[in-house]
């Protein structure tokens, strides 16, 4: 998978203790919506990617008696769809793992729809909808347990 980022314990983007996987690839909608330089993760653009295996990163999480659930973020894990999908089937069918996954995108729920629906397949998980809009006030999502930047952002369980 080609990745930003790894941080192994993360105590910011869920309510429990979990690894944060930076996916690489984003179209920064936010910024072209918004008319202006938004994003919150525009820096780790600059980063160079890395190509890390799955069952490597598999083995870090699985190894690790702290972490509840793994998170993706930091740009757009939807534009990066065949490698998450992948890596979550490894974590459920080759690993035989149940945490929650949750996914952090810009999009809106009706814009990904036909994914949404291929991800129900693979249990457990949550993705937070939504664009970042400049200037509105944080929020608190339930699902999540954690603010969330725009009051237009939310949180599901999708399976």
């Amino acid at each position: 998978m080609q990745i930003k980022g790894l941080i192994d314990e993360d105590f910011v983007n869920y309510k429990h203790p979990s690894m944060y996987i930076c996916t690489s690839v984003c179209d920064f909608k936010c910024d072209k919506e918004s008319g202006v330089g938004c994003c919150q993760n525009s820096s780790l653009a600059k980063l160079d990617a890395k190509t890390v295996s799955d069952d490597d990163i598999i083995k870090r999480y699985v190894n690790n008696p702290i972490t509840k659930a793994i998170v993706f973020g930091g740009l757009e894990p939807f534009e990066q769809f065949s490698e998450l999908f992948n890596f979550i089937s490894k974590f459920r069918f080759n690993y035989n793992k149940n945490d929650p996954i949750i996914i952090y995108t810009g999009f809106y729920k009706e814009e990904i729809s036909h994914r949404i629906e291929e991800l129900k397949q693979l249990r457990n998980i949550i993705v937070k909808f939504g664009r970042f809009i400049p200037n509105q006030t944080k929020k608190y999502d339930d699902v999540l347990g954690v603010y969330l930047a725009s009051s237009n952002q939310y949180a599901e369980k999708i399976c």
